[in-house]
């Protein structure tokens, strides 16, 4: 497998490839429609009102791009990483792995740590690590540490994508932990649709846009030909309905209020000759050719 890593440019760095889809009008009428919705107030959407519900809980609003002209089977698969200005989700756990300085610092902040003693007590029991691992949505490990956590903890942080992010003895955990909270990560797989949450309800509309806008211009410069990649993009709140932000039209319906990502998302692509090689054919792959169309 063939991937491509990035990082971050800055925000004014210049981008290649064709024009931005990304409508501005659009995207400020999706916005302006997402935060009222989730006040409880109507909105209009394809015509017909549709009364909105305030939740319980900040909703986050999460970027939905469906990608085309890409071939995930054939094509170099990439991941990359950016910081948005503002956090999208505040509320992200994140536990520290430690030496016994960061440990104390991690104490002084009120953040869950565990030190190479408590890692040890794991005895690499598979279950164990995955039901401790599920109870956080990232992790930092100390740089004296990091080289470890593999041999203390096996593949199981890296398989669900929270490999602890790496903290020096002179960087700031509380900046650490921000940066953390505020990065979002792009990773093709095997399907053509993407995504990542981007912003929250209780951020103002004009954070709201900002992020939106640097994490689509972001995910271009990932792509081999930039925006002409890009099919559609979607933005929704967690129990809200979607709404469409790019010039393209999207094919089919967009998905509708509460629905699941795998049922917002298009079947994944499929090599006519995949199966033909008896090489490929695991349990995983018939699984995901099965969704299909025929």
């Amino acid at each position: 497998e063939h991937v491509v890593h990035a990082v971050a440019e800055p925000p004014g760095a210049s981008r290649r490839g064709a024009m931005s889809k990304l409508n501005r009008e659009l995207l400020s009428n999706s916005v302006d429609n997402m935060l009222a919705f989730s006040r409880g107030e109507k909105i209009t959407k394809s015509g017909e009102e549709v009364q909105g519900k305030q939740r319980n809980f900040v909703e986050t609003i999460e970027l939905q791009v469906t990608l085309k002209n890409y071939d995930p089977q054939r094509d170099k698969r990439f991941s990359g990483t950016f910081r948005l200005p503002a956090v999208p989700r505040p509320n992200l756990k994140v536990c520290v792995l430690g030496n016994q300085q960061h440990c104390e610092t991690a104490g002084q902040l009120q953040l869950p740590f565990m030190t190479v003693e408590d890692l040890k007590k794991f005895n690499k029991n598979k279950k164990q690590i995955k039901r401790w691992a599920k109870g956080f949505d990232a992790f930092i490990a100390s740089d004296s540490l990091i080289k470890q956590i593999p041999r203390l903890l096996g593949p199981a942080l890296t398989k669900a994508g929270k490999f602890p992010t790496l903290i020096s003895g002179n960087e700031d955990m509380r900046e650490k932990v921000e940066t953390v909270k505020a990065t979002i990560k792009f990773q093709m797989k095997k399907v053509m649709c993407l995504s990542t949450a981007v912003a929250n309800v209780n951020m103002s509309k004009d954070e709201i846009v900002l992020n939106i806008q640097l994490a689509c211009n972001f995910l271009a410069s990932l792509l081999k030909k930039n925006w002409q990649n890009v099919k559609t993009l979607y933005v929704k709140t967690s129990m809200g309905p979607s709404f469409q932000s790019s010039t393209e039209n999207a094919a089919g319906a967009a998905p509708g209020a509460g629905a699941t990502r795998a049922a917002a998302a298009p079947a994944p692509y499929r090599h006519p000759r995949v199966h033909q090689n008896p090489g490929r054919g695991t349990g995983k792959h018939h699984k995901d050719g099965g969704k299909a169309p025929g």
